[in-house]
């Protein structure tokens, strides 16, 4: 049987998925609450960056994949409008349940769907964008993914590949004893589960650099692809546009 990574650790890769869903299940509910203290606050930043360059207007169709507790799919519901359709998904039904009472809570109205990224439900060439954020890295297959990304974009139509990536050298070390001492132990202070984080650390260890997601994404039918570095290369937006 084929093997994958989860983390540092070598499991079967119809293992992984079921992992990776302990690990969001374990942290959906306090999900928003670390990522503001492991992030400063920043991920707001990233996100509203993810925001403005994806620029979606008025009667736009775009899928937020791995979606989790909306945050992206809330601003393009706003910007694509009574006109536009904003479609919410994520392999993981804790963190999509958090993610649509929350958009319920504030008015927001739109489809959810819990599905692999892998086998996306949808027709060839339904959106005009597609995005996802900080959820690649945790896909098995990841070409398989990014090709069924493109599969479900009009020709023209552009994926947002918002991830951790590999920083600068100057910031190496200072990020290793963030990623590997201090996000366990406000994982365990505050989540009360410092292996999930541990592992979201280790995850980021052993997602593609810049340069091999780029590779990726053009194998998978993205003819250009843009890479924006944001913290010094700690996260980058790719952004690819379908052939």
């Amino acid at each position: 049987m084929a093997q994958t990574h989860f983390g540092y650790q070598t499991v079967d890769e119809d293992e992984k998925a079921g992992r990776v869903r302990g690990v969001f299940d374990s942290v959906a509910t306090n999900y928003d609450l670390m990522n503001d203290v492991l992030s400063l606050g920043l991920h707001r930043a990233w996100k509203a960056y993810t925001v403005a360059v994806a620029a979606v207007r008025p009667g736009m169709k775009v899928l937020d994949i791995a979606g989790g507790t909306g945050d992206l799919a809330r601003a393009f519901a706003k910007a694509a409008g009574e006109t536009g359709r904003v479609v919410l998904t994520d392999i993981n039904e804790a963190m999509l349940r958090v993610g649509r009472d929350r958009l319920l809570d504030e008015g927001v109205v739109l489809p959810t769907a819990a599905c692999d990224a892998e086998h996306l439900p949808f027709a060839d060439g339904s959106f005009d964008l597609a995005s996802v954020a900080f959820g690649l890295r945790n896909m098995t297959h990841k070409e398989a993914a990014l090709a069924e990304m493109a599969r479900v974009l009009r020709p023209g139509g552009r994926l947002l590949v918002l991830e951790f990536s590999k920083p600068a050298p100057l910031l190496q070390k200072p990020y290793d004893w963030y990623s590997f001492t201090f996000m366990p132990l406000m994982g365990k202070l505050i989540a009360k589960d410092a292996d999930s984080y541990r592992y979201l650390a280790e995850s980021i260890r052993m997602h593609p650099d810049q340069a091999t997601l780029t590779g990726l994404m053009k194998g998978a039918g993205f003819g250009h692809v843009d890479v924006h570095n944001l913290a010094g290369g700690i996260v980058a937006l790719h952004v690819g546009i379908k052939c």
